[in-house]
């Protein structure tokens, strides 16, 4: 009789232990989800600097004419963007001049542009990161 009573006692402590550790679990899993959040387009533009238009050479005789807005991670981040203008500028304009117009058709042109200044610029980057490039305008003639 005691020896049953035990067994039932131990059931239902290990029970209980497996209900709370899959509760911590779930727990956990809903607050990782919450901290990645999407930011709100307030704090996209407080964390964006506008990059105003340039005008270079494409490869062969075309032009391009292309404006850019840039997010960064945290303020501080788009404040030293700001600063790093010319670089960005610089960068941009190296990009563009190994390009043919060709190369900037369609989606799939633009987001590899995007990703290229974007993978140029993290690395110069002391107090964040960028996030995202946006092309905002563009015309090449």
């Amino acid at each position: 009789m005691k020896n049953k009573v035990l067994t039932i006692s131990l059931i239902i402590l290990v029970c209980i232990t497996l209900i709370g550790v899959v509760a911590l679990i779930l727990v956990m899993q809903l607050n990782k989800g919450d901290a990645k959040a999407e930011p709100t387009i307030d704090e996209i533009i407080e964390n964006s600097v506008d990059i105003e238009e340039i005008t270079t050479n494409l490869v062969g005789k075309q032009f391009i004419r292309i404006s850019l807005k840039i997010q960064t991670d945290n303020k501080k981040a788009a404040e030293e963007l700001a600063k790093r203008d010319f670089q960005v500028k610089n960068i941009v304009i190296q990009e563009l001049s190994e390009m043919t117009p060709q190369d900037l058709e369609g989606k799939i042109g633009k987001q590899a542009l995007e990703d290229s200044i974007k993978s140029h610029l993290n690395p110069l980057m002391q107090s964040g990161e960028i996030q995202k490039v946006y092309i905002v305008s563009h015309i090449i003639q």
